[in-house]
């Protein structure tokens, strides 16, 4: 999936709220990001207040960008997944498809284990919902009846970000 041709539908933007929920509950972290390949963040759930979600996004990408070239040097075609540890907090980042980075940023308080396994069950409904996707931009042009996240969408979407962050 290119990343250039990522559109979200409405349907789909809740589809991947949901299951993006079950995963941040399933494995007792503190956030999940969708990242496009090329650094844009398309959606988060958690706890991502102190996270700059745009440098983290962006650098995620960047990471991906240079595993990918040492994949290459040690004959690999890809890595698939890359795990930072730090005293407090983690990161574990998996591909989904081609063109999206899941991010999940967890504490202490949970265990890569436990992140890699519902990470693992979380990949295949959101290959789904990006084919999905991917399917209806490609069918666009075709009058394919799906309706673009509309403008009161925007706005509702953007008062409950607003309520989000100043509930914290």
């Amino acid at each position: 999936m290119a990343a250039e041709a990522l559109s979200v539908f409405e349907q789909d933007y809740w589809a991947l709220q949901s299951r993006l929920r079950l995963l941040l509950d399933g494995s007792q972290a503190r956030a999940v990001l969708l990242i496009d390949r090329g650094g844009q963040l398309i959606t988060c759930v958690g706890d991502v207040s102190g996270l700059d979600t745009t440098s983290f996004s962006t650098l995620s990408a960047a990471d991906f960008a240079a595993t990918d070239q040492l994949a290459t040097l040690v004959g690999e075609k890809e890595f698939s997944s890359l795990y930072h540890q730090g005293q407090n907090e983690s990161i574990f980042a998996s591909t989904v498809g081609t063109g999206v980075i899941l991010a999940v940023v967890f504490t202490s308080r949970t265990n890569l284990g436990l992140v890699r396994v519902r990470v693992r069950q979380a990949l295949g409904e959101l290959t789904e919902i990006f084919r999905r996707i991917l399917e209806k931009v490609e069918g666009e042009g075709e009058d394919s009846g799906s309706e673009r996240v509309g403008t009161d969408f925007v706005q509702d979407a953007e008062e409950e970000l607003d309520r989000f962050f100043k509930e914290e």
